[in-house]
């Protein structure tokens, strides 16, 4: 049946496929054994939280820019010469660990360099699929895509990085360079694909940056998408960033508990990738989206109401597959309606409001739980979320069309 599915999809895209899938397991195995490494050198807090943080500097800083460097350039090779050199400065950083010369600075520059990469060769995958895969095979193929990140990055990646960690501090590190220059051969073996549908002058950048950002923002459903993401991961990451805290508390789970229910997230994110292009074709993009609006509205209450950890679960695992569903359906749209040479550069913007909504609600939910309860981002989130629906209902119902 595989086979069949990759068959139909065609063989570029299962190049595409197989190099996503083997750069997210290294890059999982990184998101494992770097917080290690860094606890490995130094015990300061603020400095194992700064290794997070270096990675995902280079997205609020470059996502606009990359963006339009992705349609500026070959993006096939474009990969290429990104995931080669993420395999060069992840083999630097392991050769360092081995010899034991790391040192906290070097951590964080080779994250940095990572992050940089993720918001070149991310963006630029997510602007080639369309031109490897046939408009009405995307939903599948991007839930291929999901799929591959849900059961690489969270079920095998990660335990596999704590484990390499402790096998040898560097191991992880040269398995993840790798990782990036097998995606990179495989990436390297896909047919040249034109970067733009029409010539056109070059522009600034700066010029190019504000293209972008206009057309988006002048087509009603991928403005109604893009902010209501915005303000969903507003919302979703005020009620998530105090989550440990909430398990502890509400929930009255140990470290263990915590950490068996977060399985629920990729529990439902992987069922999410096999039904997601199943609903769309079955029911609509219109109304799959306008039911997710409604699923997020309903988590944060049912969790701001329960104590119990099995509806918890329950709740995350219905909410995951809505994400997953939400995700590869927006995708799909997406790159269905924005004409080649923007892609890049609309892609960033759903990039830059993605993790800038997350951040930016992490901070509030700190705030709004150390202040009054522990619930009270999940009832401010769900009332955020009913507003959002009410104002996205009428614009989604273009999806239709779309």
């Amino acid at each position: 049946m595989r086979a069949l599915v990759s068959a139909r999809l065609g063989a570029d895209f299962t190049r595409l496929w197989t190099a996503a899938a083997v750069s997210t397991i290294g890059d999982g195995v990184t998101m494992a054994a770097g917080p290690l490494l860094v606890a490995s050198v130094s015990d300061d807090p603020a400095l194992v939280a700064g290794a997070v943080f270096a990675q995902q500097l280079p997205w609020l800083l470059l996502a606009l820019i990359s963006g339009a460097y992705v349609d500026r350039l070959d993006r096939r090779r474009l990969v290429v010469v990104v995931n080669l050199a993420r395999a060069a400065a992840l083999a630097g950083l392991a050769a360092t660990v081995a010899t034991g010369t790391v040192t906290v600075p070097v951590i964080y520059a080779v994250l940095f360099v990572l992050g940089v990469g993720e918001t070149l060769a991310d963006t630029a995958m997510g602007a080639l699929l369309p031109a490897v895969v046939a408009p009405d095979r995307l939903p599948s193929a991007n839930a291929r895509l999901y799929a591959s990140f849900t059961i690489g990055n969270q079920f095998v990646a990660k335990p596999l990085g704590a484990w390499l960690f402790v096998v040898s501090a560097a191991v992880p590190f040269g398995v993840d360079a790798l990782t990036f220059a097998i995606s990179a051969a495989l990436v390297a073996g896909i047919r040249k694909v034109p970067v733009v549908d029409e010539p056109r002058r070059r522009s600034s950048l700066r010029d190019e940056v504000a293209a972008g950002v206009r057309w988006l923002w002048r087509h009603r459903l991928l403005r109604t998408l893009a902010v209501s993401m915005g303000l969903s991961n507003v919302a979703f990451g005020a009620a998530f960033a105090v989550f440990v805290l909430y398990c502890r508390e509400r929930l009255g789970l140990s470290a263990v508990g915590y950490g068996v229910l977060l399985t629920a997230f990729a529990v439902g994110g992987l069922l999410g990738t096999t039904v997601a292009a199943i609903l769309t074709r079955a029911l609509g993009s219109a109304t799959v989206l306008r039911a997710g609006l409604v699923i997020e509205v309903v988590t944060h209450v049912s969790l701001a109401v329960t104590t119990t950890p099995w509806a918890a679960s329950l709740v995350l695992v219905v909410f995951s597959v809505h994400a997953m569903v939400w995700g590869v359906t927006v995708t799909s749209v997406r790159q269905r309606v924005v004409p080649p040479r923007l892609r890049g550069r609309v892609g960033s913007v759903y990039a830059l409001l993605d993790l800038g909504g997350a951040a930016l609600g992490s901070l509030l939910g700190g705030l709004l739980a150390s202040t009054w309860a522990i619930t009270t981002p999940f009832w401010i989130a769900a009332v955020a979320m009913a507003v959002i629906t009410g104002l996205a209902w009428r614009p989604l119902r273009d999806a239709a069309a779309a």
